[in-house]
């Protein structure tokens, strides 16, 4: 079945870097849009980046020109780069893959913390 797995969240200084992954298995990645979402306890999920299958990326006002969501299609693996983090980036971070026609499939989320 379809997997998601995210990994590289930790606890980080305000003004660091940090990369997620999401690693897939059980779908061929190249043909869904890919995505990463964030959430914070009591408030709802919201929209970070995406990527399409061609590579033309969107993001959330918040994190443009501070982070960047790439692709591996060969590797089935998406990143996220943050850099300049602030406190206000903590939140757990979760993967998504969505195409037309197909229920999106989620990760289960990696915790990042951006705290002194």
């Amino acid at each position: 079945q379809v997997q998601l797995v995210e990994s590289g969240g930790g606890l980080v200084q305000p003004g660091g870097s940090l990369r997620l992954s999401c690693a897939a298995s059980g779908m061929l990645l190249s043909i869904y849009v890919m995505g990463w979402y964030r959430q914070v306890p009591g408030k709802q999920r919201e929209f970070v980046a995406t990527i399409t299958s061609g590579g033309r990326t969107n993001y959330a006002d918040s994190v443009k020109g501070r982070f960047t969501i790439s692709r591996d299609n060969a590797k089935s693996t998406v990143s996220l780069q943050m850099n300049s983090l602030t406190p206000e980036d903590t939140a757990v971070y979760y993967c998504n893959a969505v195409r037309a026609g197909v229920v999106p499939y989620w990760g289960q989320g990696t915790q990042v913390t951006v705290s002194s």
